[in-house]
């Protein structure tokens, strides 16, 4: 008899796990917790999340409470008294009624390796402290945020050329597939869970506002690390001669100065380089004007023309 599992998740990497479970055709899902429809764009449409979206075309039933404790729909779950309630980033505290309903276990698919980055940007700030390796927990729930004992873990290299968006998909699959191998195991009790160590806690809040501004002070590795954390949401932004203008890629070059930070080292039909804090060069690969739409560096060269010159500076907030 197959085990019934409830599932709960909002973005496309919680999608990419629901995919496996349902592609692995073994589990009864009894259903799906998501966050509410969320409006878009300038005419605010109501968009779906990925996890609603893939439910509802498997015929898997829906629930969407604006806070899952103390909700109707929390009364329907628990009722439901699955196997397994399995959660992948979906952005709620759960209850501990809810947690204790699950006959096997009520478990976490996370984007670190604990207890290094509990929160909800474990992947960003791995960019951002230019982490080397990052990977997946599949760890129990617990009333304390990412804080129950590890059942399995495995890891992934990040690479110079991994951003976001990128580090993202990589680890979508990784734990899809880590889930998949530790079910079976929580199910034939095969799995010795180990308690996390409380002095190698590192907490990754979730990423403000004020750490989308790039600060032309700090050094050329740290502006690259800044850019490609946020990217290609929701994206780091520095004044550009007072206008608001988003970086998205970005390459570290050495070279040698005595300019100021955010002056303008050299430009070219293909090149774009800025002094960072560090008298190193930040390369400019992706941008974004304001009012504009995201364009190579080529596109935004040809679009400013004379405007900018080789030893202007072009950012003086900081």
């Amino acid at each position: 008899m197959s085990s019934s599992v409830i599932f709960l998740g909002t973005p496309e990497l919680a999608r990419t796990v629901l995919k496996g479970i349902i592609d692995a055709d073994k589990y009864n899902i009894l259903g799906v917790v998501t966050q509410p429809d969320k409006p878009v764009g300038r005419k605010q449409v109501l968009q779906k999340s990925p996890v609603k979206e893939l439910a509802e075309l498997n015929g898997i039933k829906v629930f969407q409470p604006e806070k899952l404790s103390g909700s109707d729909e929390l009364k329907k779950l628990i009722a439901m008294n699955p196997d397994f309630i399995i959660t992948a980033a979906y952005g709620q505290f759960l209850p501990t009624s809810f947690l204790e309903a699950a006959k096997i276990g009520a478990i976490n698919v996370h984007g670190s390796l604990l207890p290094k980055y509990r929160g909800g940007a474990p992947i960003q700030y791995s960019l951002l402290n230019g982490d080397k390796k990052t990977g997946i927990t599949i760890m129990y729930m617990v009333k304390k945020m990412d804080a129950g004992d590890i059942i399995s873990q495995k890891e992934l290299h990040i690479t110079d050329q991994d951003d976001n968006g990128s580090l993202f998909e990589k680890l979508a699959i990784l734990g899809r597939d880590l889930l998949l191998d530790t079910l079976p195991k929580l199910e034939n009790n095969e799995i010795t869970p180990i308690q996390q160590n409380e002095d190698e806690v590192v907490f990754s809040p979730t990423i403000s506002k004020e750490q989308e501004h790039l600060d032309f002070s700090k050094s050329a590795m740290e502006l690259f690390n800044q850019i490609r954390a946020l990217s290609p949401e929701p994206g780091s932004w520095v004044n550009f001669n007072g206008e608001r203008t988003k970086i998205y890629k970005s390459e570290v070059v050495e070279i040698s100065t005595d300019q100021n930070p955010g002056t303008v080292y050299k430009i070219s039909k293909k090149e774009f380089i800025l002094v960072a804090g560090d008298k190193q060069g930040l390369s400019i690969k992706s941008i974004q004007p304001s009012g504009k739409k995201v364009m190579d560096i080529s596109n935004f060269i040809n679009g400013v023309g004379n405007k900018l010159k080789e030893g202007q500076q072009i950012i003086y907030e900081n």
